[in-house]
């Protein structure tokens, strides 16, 4: 669905500028691989931050963080380790946060550090 897409890509958009103004960088946007997929990736001072991007119109099923499930996290963790091995980087801190936009305004961001972890 192409307005998903494009709707999807100004989510992104709009979180990799609030975690940027915030000191994170953006050293990729939507790696896939076989496994799974990364919205962005950044980097907090020395730690790699794999973050996933939810955007929800409707808070009546537990707002954007219930969006993301079990399964869902899996494969981010899945993908997290297949940049990590692909980079070199097996051996750096990483972390999983989650930036969950409620409508398509910064104001209405929410920036969940630590969201889930690897096991």
């Amino acid at each position: 669905n192409d307005t998903t897409t494009g709707t999807g890509q100004r989510a992104e958009n709009l979180a990799a500028g609030y975690l940027e103004q915030r000191g994170l960088p953006v050293l990729t946007r939507n790696y896939r691989c076989r496994g799974g997929e990364i919205d962005l990736i950044c980097r907090d001072r020395k730690t790699l931050v794999f973050v996933e991007v939810r955007l929800r119109r409707n808070s009546g099923f537990g707002g954007a963080a219930a969006s993301i499930t079990p399964g869902k996290q899996r494969r981010i963790v899945l993908a997290a380790q297949h940049y990590l091995m692909t980079q070199g980087q097996g051996d750096c801190d990483c972390r999983f946060d989650c930036v969950l936009l409620d409508a398509m305004n910064e104001g209405h961001i929410e920036w969940i550090r630590d969201a889930f972890s690897a096991d």
